[in-house]
């Protein structure tokens, strides 16, 4: 088989709403469309993919570097020996003349057609992803359900503590049992006040709650943050401090008993790597976050998961960022402790099937060749018309 042409393009994602560091009013994202010459019921097999919320689209990477090299290359060398597609061999072609380090959007770029090729991989075989990579490259079983949270508790204009209660009690209406707010854009007795809010709808149960500071505080304020939240007994405290200053997260770790989280701004093996070896991770309470999308997608994925069972990790303890379907079939194939979940916000690219449904915060996966965005209308719908 070969790949006939490659579509991309940039769609927007944008939202009134904001976290402590940045908001989402012009948040766009990359998508693409791979069109292979195998054919199905009369028309050719089509990988597609896209880049994480959080990112913006990066587009002139793709179209400058990481495309041209995948369309100019031979269409053996893209294969397996068993003359299969190899999103492996094609992210070794993708990575040609890139030097080590700088990861920057660079990894959001490769994180966008790595997602494409595995789609299309996997619809070639004619099963859907997380069968594919528990085929590939695991021992042939998978979870046939996956532990989901809820994320939001955003800050909007004029948004209220009832509306912020609201927004909580449709997670909890729609099958979530743990949520995830938003803390440090407001000072510590206001976010106290909004955690308070939040716990009402929750009975009082911290454990069911988990809140993100984005990266926002610097030592001295996570540590007041860390004393103020650990009564509360959270479900995890979220990426306190810058995702590289690792001596602060290792600090914070050393006085705060609760779980800690994060790693979703972490987009290489060589960035985890150092968050395990000086960020104080520990195995046995924390939480790896890495988005698989934003780290050079699922060949960087698992090189990380490969490292941290060497550390002595298990891959229960890492749920990724990202709320969306392609991390929701890793964490199935890999066993991984769940995936964070969207329910109403970064349309049309969030979220998971429109079909799917959530029981006690967990997701069945569905049958559908590859990752299944045919079954997500609105945005199947736009990624057709990209190669339409």
């Amino acid at each position: 088989m070969k790949i006939i042409s490659a579509h991309e393009g940039v769609i927007p994602i944008s939202s009134s709403m904001g976290n402590a560091f940045i908001d989402f009013s012009t948040m766009d994202c990359s998508i693409l469309a791979l069109v292979s010459d195998v054919m199905v019921d009369g028309e050719p097999v089509v990988g597609y993919g896209f880049n994480s919320n959080g990112r913006y689209s990066a587009g002139e990477i793709l179209r400058r570097r990481v495309l041209p090299r995948l369309m100019g290359a031979p269409a053996n060398s893209l294969l397996d020996d068993d003359g299969l597609l190899s999103p492996s061999t094609a992210w070794d072609v993708m990575m040609r003349n890139e030097k080590p380090g700088g990861h920057g959007e660079r990894s959001v770029a490769v994180g966008v057609v790595d997602m494409a090729l595995h789609d299309l991989a996997a619809k070639i075989a004619g099963v859907p992803l997380y069968r594919w990579i528990s085929d590939k490259y695991g021992d042939g079983t998978f979870d046939d359900s996956v532990f989901v949270y809820a994320a939001g508790g955003y800050y909007a204009p004029n948004k209220t503590y009832r509306d912020l209660q609201d927004e909580m009690k449709g997670f909890l209406d729609a099958g979530y049992n743990v949520v995830k707010m938003k803390i440090g854009g407001a000072d510590l007795a206001e976010d106290l006040r909004r955690i308070e809010a939040v716990l009402e709808v929750l009975d009082g149960d911290g454990s069911r709650l988990a809140v993100d500071a984005n990266g926002r505080f610097d030592l001295d304020r996570a540590l007041e943050y860390g004393r103020a939240l650990e009564p509360y007994g959270l479900f995890w405290y979220e990426e306190v401090g810058d995702p590289l200053d690792y001596r602060l997260n290792a600090t914070l770790s050393e006085h705060y008993r609760g779980p800690i989280a994060t790693g979703e701004n972490l987009f290489s093996l060589q960035d985890a790597r150092n968050l395990i070896r000086y960020g104080g991770m520990r195995p046995d309470r924390d939480y790896i976050q890495v988005d698989p999308a934003l780290s050079y997608g699922l060949v960087e994925y698992r090189r990380i998961q490969h490292m941290l069972a060497q550390h002595g990790w298990s891959s229960r303890r890492c749920i990724p960022h990202g709320g969306h379907q392609f991390s929701l079939h890793i964490a199935a194939a890999l066993k991984l402790g769940g995936n964070e979940s969207y329910p109403d916000e970064f349309q049309p690219t969030g979220g998971f099937a429109d079909d799917a449904v959530v029981v006690n915060s967990r997701v069945k996966l569905d049958d559908r060749p590859g990752i299944g965005f045919e079954g997500k209308a609105n945005f199947h719908k736009v990624l057709r018309e990209l190669h339409a």
